[in-house]
């Protein structure tokens, strides 16, 4: 079964040496032109969708709007994107070793912001680059997302060791 990577996560393109992108800072933010009369009584969030080249070539990047969706709640309703806010990567060579950052304004019902899924397609010279699905929250810690999506035994003795080590270091433990 196909996971989708945690908020956070980096994800390299086997069809594309050395470049991989991540979702990350997902967070409650305002847009910084001010709301969007569409999203009147929806709590606004941001995302980061950053591109890193470590690889020994530059790649021409597009990242625009509609090569990004967002899903918030259960059942993966569309969040509000607010275009107008949202900073994308338009025609930008990414060199080697140098990284570049897409910052994403959203809104959606409060209560849906504990699940958000967002979808990228980079556009990569002119080539369209695989699907990509991260999963996050606002309000719900990375380590427990991991846990949740990973599901894996592995992922659970990580988890165990981890919490022996922690309950072994604090004080008043044996």
């Amino acid at each position: 079964m196909y996971e989708p990577n945690v908020v956070g996560d980096w994800q390299e393109y086997d069809e594309h040496a050395g470049l991989r992108v991540r979702v990350h800072r997902l967070e409650a933010a305002e847009p910084p032109r001010g709301r969007d009369d569409a999203a009147v009584g929806l709590t606004y969030f941001s995302v980061r969708v950053t591109i890193e080249n470590r690889g020994d070539r530059h790649y021409g990047i597009h990242l625009e709007d509609g090569q990004i969706d967002v899903r918030v709640g259960p059942d993966g309703e569309g969040a509000f994107i607010d275009w107008r806010s949202s900073q994308f990567i338009e025609g930008f060579d990414v060199y080697p070793l140098r990284r570049a950052t897409a910052v994403i304004y959203a809104a959606a019902p409060e209560g849906a912001l504990s699940h958000v899924d967002v979808q990228v397609q980079l556009r990569v010279d002119e080539e369209w680059a695989d699907r990509r699905l991260w999963a996050g929250g606002i309000g719900v810690s990375e380590s427990a997302t991991t846990a949740a999506c990973t599901g894996t035994a592995q992922a659970g003795l990580a988890h165990q060791v981890s919490a022996f080590l922690k309950d072994q270091t604090e004080p008043g433990t044996a």
